[in-house]
């Protein structure tokens, strides 16, 4: 196996240590128990992010209507443009997602975010 020097703080360095965690035969169960969390939180947090942004009082009305029809629409199990067909079968959920990340962006604060951050810290919290 090739090795390159990383710098042992970043990004590269933990999915390193994950993929070596995942590759050997005896996995630890606290290295295991923390790459879950890990993993864990970093899918919650867009959602818990999202879900702060929809319930803030300074959210205004069309945004939250439109980031719930979106949400709905990626949710349903019906398609306006079916997703088995290729490329187009996508397309309307690229457009709804994409309706959601603009409007995301240009609502969430500082506040929101750290309110978000709270819960992942109580649900997952960052022992090492």
């Amino acid at each position: 196996m090739k090795s390159t020097s990383v710098p042992p703080d970043s990004p590269a360095a933990e999915a390193t240590v994950d993929a070596t965690l995942l590759d050997s035969e005896v996995v630890d169960e606290n290295n295991l128990k923390r790459l879950l969390r890990r993993a864990g939180r970093t899918l919650a947090t867009p959602a818990l992010e999202a879900l702060e942004l929809l319930l803030d009082a300074s959210t205004p009305a069309p945004a939250r209507l439109t980031m719930l029809a979106a949400l709905s629409y990626l949710l349903m199990p019906v398609d306006l443009i079916p997703d088995f067909l290729p490329v187009a079968g996508f397309s309307d959920d690229l457009v709804a997602l994409t309706a959601m990340v603009g409007i995301w962006n240009n609502h969430i604060t500082p506040e929101i975010r750290s309110r978000a951050r709270r819960k992942l810290d109580q649900w997952f919290p960052l022992g090492r």
